[in-house]
């Protein structure tokens, strides 16, 4: 799942060892997330849009597979 967290992130002025902390999840976290290399559970979906005060889809980009569309 693609996303705008480091974008986001860094209009904020924030790093990733402080977006982190605040989270409470681990820097590596963070970095996983910024390079697409982890899809967020739902939780923690929510608290990053409630932490920008932005909506999950501001954030995330949901691609359907389009082999699947009919």
């Amino acid at each position: 799942m693609k996303n705008k967290l480091e974008i986001i992130r860094k209009q904020h002025g924030i790093k990733q060892e402080q977006l982190a902390e605040d989270l409470e999840v681990s820097r590596q976290t963070i970095g996983s997330l910024e390079n697409g290399r982890y899809n967020p559970s739902i939780i923690l979906a929510f608290k990053i849009a409630r932490y920008f005060n932005l909506s999950i889809e501001d954030i995330f980009i949901y691609e359907e597979d389009v082999n699947n569309e009919k």
